[in-house]
């Protein structure tokens, strides 16, 4: 079986596919977890509810966006799972796209990782939104190659400058609000939010279109797609699984 693994900036993804490429477990820690005793802990119980051992476990890949994490989490694959593992962005893990941009070694693994995951489910030209820490806009061309995208502060961590920046607004919960106009702050502000955030998503996917073309199908990702989904026709598919299938997908190709 392999196990995949997400680390963000917010949160790690912990995923066993079987042989069959079927999901046999998932789950998420806390990306601030910082030695590999902490995550065994953690994580072999967990794999034990799902009827799953350590021993299980015969391959591993990593995408990281987090440098400090990647030396625990390599060490966790290796000591506790037997797994030296790939990691994407290390030589000789090949992805199958090429990356156009001006510095590609800056491009998010999790980004590269959700390109090759949306160009072999979807085909392509498209887009991936992906509702993270931040929100990122990526597009991919017909070859599935990775060609540049956009990086928005994410819903949440605008809720939270919101609070600390003003003395007197609440850290509230993002969520749809019947009206736009809001009748006290807390609805003024999860209006702002949820609002602000769906002229955003459909202004920067408009501009999009207009430079790469007008057809280009919209996927979304990450904790909150389905919450923006139902506000707006301009995201077609929402996938959260892109990331994880993505990690099966070059795990498979350099397999």
């Amino acid at each position: 079986m392999l196990l995949a693994i997400d680390s963000g900036n917010t949160n790690i993804v912990f995923t066993v596919f079987d042989d069959a490429d079927t999901i046999k477990g998932e789950w998420r820690s806390s990306s601030h977890t910082d030695t590999p005793d902490q995550f065994n802990i953690w994580l072999g119980p967990l794999m034990a509810e799902a009827g799953l051992t350590a021993a299980d476990i015969t391959a591993a890949i990593i995408a990281s966006v987090v440098p400090a994490s990647l030396p625990t989490l390599k060490s966790l694959c290796r000591d506790f799972f037997g797994c030296p593992p790939l990691v994407i962005g290390e030589e000789g893990v090949a992805l199958g796209l090429e990356v156009l941009v001006d510095r590609p070694q800056e491009v998010g693994a999790d980004r590269l990782v959700n390109a090759v995951s949306a160009h072999q489910l979807y085909g392509g030209p498209l887009i991936v939104v992906d509702f993270g820490t931040a929100t990122t806009f990526d597009i991919i061309d017909t070859d599935g190659n990775y060609i540049g995208g956009v990086i928005a502060p994410g819903v949440n961590l605008s809720l939270e400058a919101l609070y600390r920046a003003a003395a007197q607004l609440p850290l509230i919960a993002i969520q749809r609000t019947d009206k736009v106009t809001g009748k006290n702050t807390i609805d003024a502000m999860q209006s702002g939010i949820y609002w602000g955030y769906v002229g955003l998503i459909e202004g920067l996917v408009k501009r999009l279109q207009d430079e790469h073309g007008t057809g280009l199908p919209v996927i979304a990702t990450g904790g909150l797609a389905g919450l923006f989904l139902e506000a707006t026709d301009c995201i077609k598919h929402s996938d959260p699984e892109l990331t994880m299938r993505g990690l099966l997908a070059i795990y498979r190709k350099n397999s």
